[in-house]
């Protein structure tokens, strides 16, 4: 059986390459990076920056009802993922020292027991990776498909332009080229700044699951100093923590931000559903829409509570290996890090809600609040 090679930076590859493509990746850039720099300056200030404003500037001013609801939620979203795409970028330097972390981290992976445990996250983050395809491509589809099937001429979303788009055949082709144009460029926006935490996360949690697995070897072989492999599995803690808190800093503002779109848009979406909207199309895109907001925050919540679950458990590992028959300096050392362990790591979103599944499922009951706000505003 071949063995499992363990490359946690592997995982970043597509982050990476989606962040190139995004005009963020600088830092990575060797080659023509003055080109770099004019591409990313203008991308960003055409679609980061002006994608949000021409959706906004039409919000409560179109044709329809229909038409002023999938402004709202449009212009709710991508304002969202404009403004973390660019806390992303303002700290990209900090996925440098991720990487460096990882790789010390991944030198340490011995073993079939723990390679096997890094071959499940291969698994789990391909199964995320579905997740978001599963999102966006019926999103994107039904967009479309309410697009082409209008019955006069209109936009992809409702939105403003400087210009005559509904009177001119090459304004209106212009029109909807940007919008086509800019919704890809802001659903990668989406996906690398919804798909990198959850990667991250899951890492962090095969990690500590592997330290469990040294810890419970420390003292068994006599032929080894059982002192230092419990120094070498306290230094990977601290690698580990030190990664934990990076990515938490991170991710802060940015999942704060999500969830507050979130529970805005579900409330919105289904809103849409009961009382507005009864276009065929339209329905099928809010119903699709309503399903995808909550599940681009739920692989963060689901690998932010396995964190929290398995470095509440190292301290069990500590105590699993064999320390009763070692000296008074390995027990002294043993114990400082199991007062250590004994501090609870949730990661934060805005140093206020915690990235777990009990955030998630308050996210929903929010949307639900807001909802039953909106049938006695009817009533």
């Amino acid at each position: 059986m071949a063995e499992v090679r363990v490359d946690s930076l592997e995982f970043f590859k597509s982050h990476w390459t989606a962040w190139r493509y995004l005009g963020v990746a600088h830092i990575r850039v060797e080659n023509w990076k003055n080109l770099y720099v004019f591409y990313s300056i203008l991308s960003n200030l055409l679609v980061t920056l002006c994608y949000p404003v021409h959706l906004g500037m039409s919000l409560f001013r179109n044709r329809t009802l229909t038409e002023d609801i999938l402004n709202l939620t449009t212009f709710a979203t991508c304002t969202a993922c404009s403004v973390k795409c660019l806390l992303y970028a303002y700290n990209i330097k900090d996925v440098l020292e991720m990487e460096r972390l990882l790789r010390l981290l991944d030198e340490r992976v011995v073993g079939p027991e723990q390679r096997s445990i890094y071959g499940q996250v291969r698994v789990q983050l391909r199964n995320v990776l579905y997740v978001f395809i599963g999102i966006y491509m019926p999103c994107a589809l039904f967009a479309e498909l309410s697009f082409l099937f209008k019955e006069e001429r209109g936009l992809m979303y409702p939105a403003w332009f400087p210009f005559d788009w509904l009177h001119s055949t090459r304004n209106y082709y212009i029109a909807n080229a940007y919008q086509i144009v800019g919704i890809t460029f802001q659903l990668l926006q989406n996906y690398v700044s919804d798909c990198f935490p959850a990667v991250v996360l899951c890492l962090i949690s095969s990690h500590i699951k592997m330290l469990y697995k040294r810890f419970e070897k420390v003292g068994l072989d006599p032929a080894r100093d059982a002192e230092k492999d419990l120094e070498a599995c306290i230094t990977d803690h601290k690698h580990i923590l030190e990664l934990f808190r990076r990515i938490e800093a991170f991710i802060s503002l940015p999942m704060l931000i999500q969830f507050t779109v979130t529970a805005l848009n579900v409330c919105i979406g289904i809103a849409a559903l009961v009382f507005f909207v009864s276009e065929p199309m339209a329905r099928m895109y809010f119903i699709f829409y309503s399903l995808a907001m909550p599940l681009q925050i739920f692989p963060s919540c689901f690998f932010g509570t396995d964190n929290e679950y398995w470095f509440g458990r190292l301290h069990y590992a500590a105590f699993s290996c064999n320390w009763h028959t070692q000296n008074r300096s390995f027990k002294r050392k043993m114990m400082l890090f199991v007062e250590q362990s004994l501090k609870k790591s949730t990661a934060v979103a805005g140093g206020m809600m915690r990235i777990h599944l009990d955030t998630f499922f308050s996210t929903l009951k929010g949307a639900y609040s807001l909802f039953t706000i909106i049938i006695r505003m009817r009533k």
